[in-house]
């Protein structure tokens, strides 16, 4: 904690402009901001994070300019003492969420407004340089998951416009209108909504590329067929979004410093751009983790990943033993029930770039490259063989 405290004494001090403090350092999208960050010599970072192991995070730990606070949220009494020591911050990113409880439900939205407003009333009274706080939501902003669902056949595309869902309990409501509630108009926001997040990190709930990367491993070692259990419908046709960590990360930054964005323009669909289905995605991503994939084999309605790697853990381990990897558990990686949700969800989750587009923000991916690059990292990192 002191090293968070004291003021960096070295020549590159002179060069800080900016003082950003990541909230979730540790997921998908805090990792990637504090290495962007941290690779230019005119931003110090403050990384918070529930979690105490922080070596988890690949970026330079030696770096002067990079200080790690642990820091459980929902304690006040805690987050009193530790936050205050941030007031340099010049720039906050909001990139975690309580998940304790069930989405879509008043205790979820209970908890994660107590988790910020905690980390507001440490903040604010002493930060005086504050020029932005910048929030991580998501696409089901547009959407609820609690039914009844209509039969719409035509995908539709929202856009940052598109009306809240009434009645629902969102979390990501709740986060929006806390922050205009207390930035008062006088400290500069922004909302960022990605789609489904494609990114490295064994910290994270809803880990799409950690489930199929250990799917994908296991069905090696195991000599199974690599499958897509779903619906005919998720498979063949463009229900979601990819959003690749470092594109949202790159957003973050971009709304976060650009001084030409005026306040009408502060909520941002976070997504690559070029859409995708799995169908025709499917076979390459199996070639890049080397599972056999076959006409006859590869899709299937009845396959569900909750079900046919219940039993797996073992599995896992001796994998991550013979391969020399990272000791991580099974569930730490891969959440089985969010593969079975997403590749059944009975709603098309889609959205425009029209936005970003057309205020100059021109970073975009393809799904598939997103995803390869990923399975990449995940091997460097030794997460996966």
């Amino acid at each position: 904690m002191s090293m968070a405290a004291e003021e960096t004494k070295n020549p590159e001090a002179a060069a800080i402009d900016n003082v950003a403090a990541i909230f979730g350092v540790t997921g998908l999208v805090g990792k990637v901001l504090a290495r962007k960050l941290i690779s230019t010599p005119k931003w110090k970072v403050y990384g918070i994070a529930r979690a105490p192991d922080h070596q988890i995070i690949p970026i330079d730990q030696s770096s002067s300019n990079f200080h790690f606070i642990q820091c459980d949220l929902l304690n006040p009494l805690e987050t009193q003492k530790r936050l205050p020591l941030l007031q340099d911050v010049t720039h906050v990113f909001w990139v975690t969420w309580a998940s304790q409880y069930q989405l879509d439900s008043i205790e979820c939205c209970d908890q994660n407004r107590a988790m910020m407003s905690n980390a507001l009333d440490a903040i604010l009274p002493g930060a005086m340089a504050l020029r932005h706080v910048s929030l991580q939501t998501g696409m089901k902003h547009y959407v609820s998951l609690q039914g009844p669902f209509d039969e719409i056949e035509e995908a539709r595309y929202y856009n940052e416009e598109s009306p809240r869902v009434n009645p629902s309990y969102n979390f990501y409501y709740v986060l929006e209108d806390l922050l205009k509630e207390r930035l008062h108009g006088k400290i500069g926001w922004s909302v960022h909504r990605p789609g489904l997040l494609i990114g490295s990190s064994s910290r994270t709930l809803y880990n799409f590329m950690g489930s199929l990367c250990v799917y994908g491993s296991i069905c090696k070692h195991l000599n199974l067929p690599f499958v897509f259990g779903g619906t005919k419908k998720c498979w063949e046709e463009t229900c979601i979004d990819g959003s690749d960590a470092r594109l949202v990360a790159d957003q973050h930054i971009w709304a976060a410093t650009n001084v030409d964005l005026d306040d009408h323009s502060n909520t941002f669909n976070a997504i690559n751009g070029p859409s995708f289905t799995w169908r025709e995605i499917w076979k390459a991503v199996a070639e890049k983790l080397g599972v056999q994939v076959s006409e006859e084999h590869t899709f299937s309605e009845d396959f569900w990943y909750s079900k046919a790697m219940a039993d797996k853990q073992q599995v896992w381990e001796q994998i991550v033993a013979e391969k020399g990897l990272v000791e991580t558990e099974m569930d730490n990686l891969a959440n089985w029930d969010f593969l079975d949700v997403l590749f059944r969800c009975p709603v098309k989750i889609l959205g425009t770039r029209e936005k970003v587009d057309g205020l100059g923000f021109t970073v975009r991916y393809k799904t598939v490259d997103s995803i390869m690059y990923w399975i990449d990292c995940m091997r460097d990192e030794k997460l996966i063989p």
